[in-house]
């Protein structure tokens, strides 16, 4: 795709955003102090009240220093919880999920907003960071890093995280780290390629891939993604945080061939709320592609399937990752 027409697309997904800045509404904005150089936080989030506690604690201890969320017409009061925290902005909608890229609009426009010039993290809340040295260095260690060695995005790789026996067996409390249950990853069975339009990494595999997708692993979710960026007003995302524009932002690897530092989203989607989940958002129909990454969830927990097999490693840390290849340190000592 030549440059003009990758500006242009941009220059839309930019317009977008600011167009759809209308559909929010604010319902506790706490952002008269925000510094230049703090933290930030951006999610998008439904009925996921269950898993705020454990979410906000892990990203403050991390160094996340204020949190930005979207609620999409929640109806578990996690909008009203997140409002009575004193480091969170909330903003509601009742708008399209699907008509708002899946909700990609409502967050490039508070990015662009409140983001620029400053390290932003956009996660779902059952997304938890892991990067080279987080059990001892801060998040702004590694920002710091990132900005004396001139790199503007961290990448890292999903990493489906499951238990060991059917899903169902073992309810999740509030406020529980969710990998006390969800211990399990799978170490490979992964398929990589490059896209050369963006030049981005697209990864796929791994338990959804094996369990949901077997007859069709290319249909399977793409893991690729960049959750961590020094973000700029001009910056966008294309496709979730699976790749941005300008493409230069999508580069993981260095020019002579060596794997720059990246890290993991250890995913918490496989715990007991996931077939309530999976059916509420089927029935919505706001999903990608009609929603089929959901009828297949739909279709596969009919059986109750227990995720774990013979290839499956139990999580230790981040240096257990790099070892087997799904995140690095790069030149970071």
């Amino acid at each position: 795709m030549g440059s003009y027409k990758l500006r242009w697309r941009r220059k839309r997904l930019l317009a977008r955003a600011f167009l759809k800045r209308r559909q929010l509404r604010p319902l506790s904005v706490r952002l008269e102090g925000l510094r230049k150089g703090q933290i930030l936080l951006f999610a998008t989030l439904r009925n996921e009240r269950i898993r705020l506690p454990y979410f906000l604690r892990y990203y403050r201890d991390l160094g996340v220093e204020h949190f930005l969320f979207v609620d999409n017409g929640s109806g578990d009061g996690g909008g009203d919880y997140l409002a009575a925290q004193p480091d969170v902005s909330v903003w509601t909608t009742d708008h399209s999920y699907k008509a708002s890229r899946y909700g990609m609009d409502w967050i490039m426009h508070l990015l662009r907003r409140h983001g620029h010039g400053r390290w932003c993290l956009t996660v779902d809340v059952d997304e938890f960071l892991i990067y080279p040295f987080c059990e001892t260095r801060p998040l702004r260690a590694l920002t710091d890093w990132l900005d004396a060695s001139g790199i503007r995005t961290f990448s890292a790789m999903m990493l489906d995280m499951y238990p060991r026996g059917p899903v169902e067996e073992q309810p999740y409390r509030e406020g529980q780290n969710p990998f006390e249950i969800a211990q399990w990853f799978d170490s490979g069975n992964y398929m990589i390629s490059r896209n050369w339009g963006l030049g981005n990494l697209w990864i796929q595999g791994g338990p959804r891939a094996r369990a949901f997708f077997a007859d069709n692993p290319k249909a399977a979710p793409a893991l690729n993604k960049i959750p961590l960026v020094k973000w700029h007003r001009s910056y966008a995302y294309v496709s979730s945080t699976h790749m941005m524009l300008p493409r230069g932002l999508n580069l993981v690897f260095d020019a002579w061939g060596g794997e720059k530092a990246s890290g993991c989203l250890l995913h918490a989607k496989f715990l007991d709320t996931f077939a309530l989940k999976a059916q509420e958002e089927m029935a919505r129909g706001q999903h990608y592609a009609q929603s089929r990454e959901y009828a297949a969830y739909l279709e596969g927990l009919r059986t109750q399937p227990d995720f774990w097999c013979k290839w499956s490693e139990k999580y230790i840390n981040w240096r257990q990752l790099e070892i087997l290849g799904l995140m690095s340190k790069g030149n970071w000592a």
